[in-house]
């Protein structure tokens, strides 16, 4: 088997090494073990026979993640033939042993440069530490608030911006309605002067005409020719009829100006109100955490009835196989607390087995290519309908009931965590996706799309799982990577395989917190560690495996394989 493995430091992370064995010659075994004397790690045979070797028996051995870090190889200036391996508290020089003999040394008290060493080690290992769970996480935090700020304060100006404009718009409106008023009022008024005018001038010609008729009659009267009339009365003038001059109207301009318009019109204006620091957590508070994170997995593994000293097998082992009637090719595999399987295939066949293979159930779902169905704590299958958008919850007695709907999200995986019960589903729409936290009732209670940068972290989950650390590791096909992100939702790394490509399938996760999952291309599958160091290829096409699809480890820490092209589940012992 072809294997690899990370170490704990970052440096040693970011370089691949050889899978640890047992350092003792011949012996190939899992070298969990570490002799800090000998510096070098031991298998759990090799470490009882080293302590009963009498020049080793008083050695220090302990559990390799324990192990006292080796001084790195310094040679003496004064005695090139010898490591630096002291340290002389009175010069505060790190020396060699020849050195400690010398006169200039003489009383000296020295201390064990590769205590110091180790102490330092830690020292600096505990800063990382800090750096990777607290400072820089937290910075990011504040980072990323500071930018949901930015976002909101550009959303909340733009909607002043659209109430200006529409009060503006408003008050324009109010204004070309009162000028309008007014301009008609002015129509009217001069209607009605006019009107006066018009019967002033009736009176006058009416007053014309009259004086044209008094003239003829005193022509007559005037005639000599007419003496009677000379004897007739005297003929009055009417005077002339009075009228009156119109009053004329007046416009009265208002005295206004811009200060008075934007009163109007309103301000926007800065709070006076003290602005509130940023929430930095405490480091006490990520320390507890880390402590709880801690004590849920010891819990885990006692409940799981896990020793401590269970680790990688060096070999994997076929245990069983399960011929599964009523579907074509193995997708995807969930196993009960009772051993029973559900297995589903590419056309949406839902199958329940018991453990000799036997059909018990077997339900038409829209589910294909996808992690769509997962056991739950209680006994229960929870499966997706992605075309009602809709979860269903089967019941040990058969019974289906509706569970969740997803609204505009069409659901494409799930899985029923361990840790507190709740579901985890990955979903699509519209060219996004982003994985929802529900709690065991159905409640939405957390939705993760993007990292810090406000970049798309999912484009298709396909299968998806959580780890013994809170971590939600995401089978996602179309970015050709596993995309792990905490239990806050921040991003943690994603891994994009060992080879040119990547298209991954099934994936799930161990009591011991590793990251199993299938690679189309390879014809393999990959064993991570929590922090995505690669391993090993767990199978490979030596072992006979082909097109891996679904994967499942049960509570016995057997790994159940489906692969394409056959209704077969396979069983693997790879942890001992």
């Amino acid at each position: 088997m072809s294997t690899a493995i990370m170490s704990e430091s970052s440096g040693e992370q970011a370089a691949m090494q050889h899978y640890l064995v047992c350092g003792t010659e011949d012996c190939h075994e899992n070298g969990q073990f570490y002799c800090n004397d000998c510096h070098r790690p031991l298998c759990e045979q090799c470490r009882d026979e080293h302590g009963k070797i009498p020049d080793t028996k008083f050695h220090e051995i302990v559990l390799y993640r324990h192990r006292k870090h080796q001084l790195p190889v310094e040679k003496c200036k004064l005695h090139p033939t010898r490591n630096v391996d002291i340290f002389c508290k009175e010069c505060k020089i790190p020396i060699c042993s020849k050195c400690s003999t010398m006169k200039e040394h003489h009383r000296h008290e020295f201390n064990d440069l590769e205590e110091i060493y180790t102490e330092k080690y830690a020292l600096q290992q505990g800063e990382f530490s800090k750096i990777q769970k607290y400072f820089l996480p937290n910075t990011k935090s504040l980072k990323s608030d500071i930018e949901a700020d930015a976002t909101k304060i550009h959303k909340l100006m733009e909607s002043i911006r659209t109430s200006m404009k529409a009060e503006a718009e408003s008050l324009k409106n109010l204004v070309d309605e009162v000028s309008s008023e007014n301009i008609d009022h002015t129509h009217t008024m001069e209607k009605s002067l006019l009107e006066m005018l018009k019967s002033q001038e009736t009176i006058y010609d009416d007053y014309i005409a009259y004086l044209g008729k008094m003239s003829d009659e005193l022509e007559q009267h005037l005639s000599l020719t007419n003496h009677k009339l000379l004897f007739s009365e005297t003929l009055k003038i009417k005077i002339i009829p009075e009228t009156t001059k119109p009053v004329d109207p007046v416009f009265t301009a208002s005295q206004f100006s811009k200060h008075d318009v934007a009163k109007l019109l309103g301000r926007v204006n800065i709070s006076n109100a003290e602005p509130k620091k940023r929430k930095i957590q405490p480091m006490e508070a990520v320390t507890t955490h880390m402590k709880s994170t801690e004590r849920q997995f010891e819990e885990s593994k006692e409940k799981s009835d896990v020793k401590q000293t269970l680790s990688l097998s060096s070999s994997v082992t076929k245990v069983r196989e399960y011929s599964v009637p009523g579907v074509g090719n193995v997708y995807h595999v969930s196993v009960e607390k009772s051993g029973r399987l559900w297995v589903s295939d590419f056309e949406g066949n839902l199958v329940q087995t018991d453990l000799q293979g036997k059909q018990l159930q077997k339900i038409q779902t829209s589910g294909r290519t996808q992690g769509y169905h997962t056991a739950t704590q209680d006994g229960d299958l929870i499966y997706i309908d992605k075309d009602k958008r809709v979860i269903f919850r089967i019941t040990p007695d058969k019974k289906i009931t509706e569970f969740i709907k997803t609204g505009d999200w069409t659901p494409l995986s799930v899985h029923s965590s361990r840790m507190n019960e709740g579901i985890l589903m990955g979903m699509f729409k519209d060219g996004k996706a982003k994985v929802t936290r529900y709690s065991k009732t159905g409640k939405e209670i957390q939705n993760i799309q993007r990292d810090n940068q406000g970049q798309e972290l999912y484009m298709y989950p396909r299968y998806i799982t959580e780890n013994i650390n809170g971590d939600i590791c995401t089978s996602d096909w179309n970015k050709d990577a596993v995309v792990v992100v905490n239990k806050s939702g921040q991003h943690r790394f994603s891994y994009t395989g060992q080879g040119s490509r990547f298209p991954p399938y099934g994936i799930c996760t161990d009591v011991l917190g590793h990251i199993l999952v299938c690679d189309n291309y390879s014809d393999t599958v990959h064993l991570l560690d929590q922090d995505g160091g690669f391993l090993s290829f767990i199978l490979s096409p030596q072992q006979g495996m082909t097109y891996p699809r679904g994967l499942c480890v049960d509570d016995e820490n057997n790994l159940h394989v489906g692969q394409y092209g056959t209704n077969i589940v396979t069983v693997y012992k790879y942890l001992q």
